[in-house]
């Protein structure tokens, strides 16, 4: 079935429309024209390519590893039409179990693929990972988490300061799976060669890594200073403080990734949750360690990203780029992520304070236009 839906403006994501028509044939887009007879009008709506979140744990109440579809619900209803589930550190065992539990809904298009954050993550800056769970990446371990997925497993972070760690990194991305550096307390030149050695990503920049200083510029400037390098960022005004987020978004405008990091309490009130093993007290939407100050994932929707984004002044057309088309292209997804003809018809109506009006996947709506 097809639609034309017109709306006030359309971005494809590189180009901006005024009174510009979505065209869809079935589950794809036939393309975006200046004018068409329509199906359904928005005009008082910005029409935009659907979210895509290349980083999250859960939301509804539940983890991608309890209740995929719970989640789903919860994050597509704010906009975001393609999810990657983020796993945490726990034993090979669980993580195995994990990932081939998830990998039908990646072949079955409902997940863009699975990451594996952790178990190969540093003790000192583990953050919101179990200890005991964490190990160096031995070859053979890392081989067996990638195999259990068969090409579900899109994205690895590693402290590639572990022993073994630059080469997992390298064995990663040796297999087209994008190598990630987080949760590390490696040095500025540790970074670099693991850059060299094809890591692409910085699992959420700026948290669970040492601080950029003046005499230790550390992992930070290592990633920020190499174009080869996504950006990652939590932009919650929690993890990051928000001129930090519009200071790089707008300094790295096709590298900057906004991400969720969201855990099982996005979308839900406050109390008591889980990640993983650990147990999470949400207050004033903010998640950490039962007892602890350590933070735990965000209660983050992409949809409120935007709007933390565009109200710390980053330009809107460069902040829906990067929770659109630069996490499609960091993920190395080349149907999603821009209204293109032949993309998935994925779009998002947001109103004129970015709120979310309606939200159309394959072509199919999840939010009906109001």
């Amino acid at each position: 079935m097809s639609l034309a839906i017109r709306a006030g403006r359309v971005f494809t994501g590189s180009t901006l429309i005024e009174g510009g028509v979505l065209v869809t044939d079935g589950p794809r887009v036939a393309g975006v024209l200046p004018d068409a007879p329509v199906d359904v009008a928005l005009d008082d709506c910005t029409l935009v390519p659907g979210f895509v979140d290349a980083h999250c744990h859960g939301g509804g109440g539940a983890s991608f590893s309890a209740d995929p579809g719970a989640v789903l619900a919860l994050h597509r209803a704010h906009g975001t039409t393609s999810s990657v589930a983020s796993l945490v550190s726990q034993s090979l065992d669980t993580l195995e179990e994990q990932v081939r539990a998830l990998s039908p809904l990646v072949r079955a298009g409902e997940l863009v693929g699975i990451h594996l954050e952790g178990p190969w993550l540093s003790p000192a800056r583990k953050g919101a990972h179990p200890v005991e769970a964490l190990r160096a990446p031995a070859a053979s371990e890392v081989r067996r988490l990638l195999d259990a997925g068969d090409g579900t497993v899109v994205m690895v972070t590693i402290a590639p300061e572990l022993d073994g760690g630059l080469d997992a990194v390298a064995l990663v991305a040796g297999r087209g799976i994008v190598a990630a550096v987080g949760h590390t307390d490696a040095s500025y030149e540790v970074v670099r060669e693991a850059i060299a050695r094809g890591a692409r990503g910085a699992t959420h920049l700026f948290n669970a890594m040492p601080p950029l200083l003046h005499r230790a510029p550390g992992p930070i400037l290592a990633l920020l200073d190499d174009d080869r390098v996504w950006l990652e960022l939590i932009c919650d005004g929690v993890h990051v403080d928000l001129d930090l987020v519009r200071y790089v978004v707008a300094g790295q405008p096709g590298r900057a990734v906004l991400i969720t990091d969201a855990m099982a309490a996005a979308g839900c009130a406050d109390g008591d949750y889980q990640l993983g093993d650990l147990p999470v007290e949400v207050c004033c939407g903010v998640a950490r360690i039962a007892g602890q100050d350590t933070i735990a994932g965000s209660t983050l929707t992409l949809d409120a990203a935007l709007r933390h984004a565009i109200a710390s002044g980053v330009d809107w057309t460069t902040a829906v780029r990067a929770l659109t088309l630069n996490p499609a292209a960091y993920l190395g997804l080349s149907d999603v992520g821009s209204l293109a003809a032949g993309h998935w018809a994925d779009a998002v109506a947001l109103d004129a304070d970015w709120n979310v009006r309606a939200v159309l996947r394959r072509g199919d709506w999840l939010v009906e236009p109001t």
